[in-house]
């Protein structure tokens, strides 16, 4: 990932709420198409200029060629904000952050986050590298909107669950680790359409915990079909113990059981 610097200037007098509803509209369009990351993006002015720092997954994320039809009238509506378009600065690879995927997957592809990682949501099946959005065909209405805000409410459940915050806890922990969740419905149908728009089989991570022993664990099924062999000989990048590829469902070996 790359911090990039963001310079907006002004070409007459404005005003504050003006811009303000301008830039952070342009953000929030970036974001949804996987362009910036992250969900905050301070906003200093130093005269008639305003400034912003972001994360991107690559050093050209915010080119022309990858903005979505709503970045495009953003980047349009900034002219009634009295703003010239953005000027972009690359400040350089942020060392401590994943590398990110330059080119689509070819093989497979997961639907992998956690409330610890702000990057893509969709992760390259064979070398687990975040997999920038804007790369793949629009999933809904032109961009990715639908996946980021899927990615948001994943990642406060288990912020929520790793918190261990009593009855909110298990709510959260059914959210992520349940067949029959809310949030695993949402999160497997966009898997599905993911998958249909780039045609590379897609699979969706379930979160687990719990389980008395690792030889129950490992016996466990595919709690969405019940398929009794779904268990890995090999785990995948030390991280996924069980795949079920008619469910197109990946999963750890329990947490709990890991751990001790």
């Amino acid at each position: 990932m790359y911090l990039v610097e963001i310079r907006f200037d002004c070409f007459a007098d404005t005003t504050l709420t003006a811009v303000e509803r301008a830039i952070n509209g342009l953000m929030e369009a970036w974001r949804y198409n996987g362009q910036v990351l992250g969900r905050e993006f301070p906003l200093v002015q130093n005269e008639a200029e305003f400034r912003l720092r972001v994360m991107c997954p690559g050093e050209d994320s915010l080119h022309s060629r990858y903005h979505s039809p709503w970045a495009q009238r953003a980047l349009e509506n900034l002219a009634e904000a009295k703003l010239l378009q953005p000027r972009v600065k690359v400040l350089g690879r942020d060392i401590n952050a994943d590398h990110c995927a330059e080119q689509p997957p070819q093989q497979w592809q997961i639907l992998y986050t956690t409330y610890v990682h702000s990057s893509s949501p969709l992760r390259d099946g064979d070398s687990m590298m975040p997999v920038p959005l804007y790369l793949l065909p629009a999933s809904f209405n032109g961009d990715h909107k639908a996946l980021v805000k899927w990615q948001t409410e994943w990642q406060a459940c288990d912020e929520l669950q790793m918190a261990g915050s009593g009855a909110v806890e298990f709510a959260a922990l059914e959210e992520i680790g349940s067949v029959t969740s809310t949030l695993f419905r949402r999160g497997w149908d966009l898997r599905g359409r993911l998958e249909y728009l780039t045609q590379v089989p897609t699979y969706y991570y379930l979160y687990r915990v719990g389980g008395e022993s690792i030889e129950q664990e490992m016996a466990r099924p595919c709690p969405r079909c019940g398929n009794p062999d779904w268990a890995l000989e090999t785990p995948l990048h030390d991280l996924f113990y069980f795949k079920c590829d008619d469910c197109r469902i990946v999963s750890n070996l329990s947490w709990d059981l890991q751990q001790g």
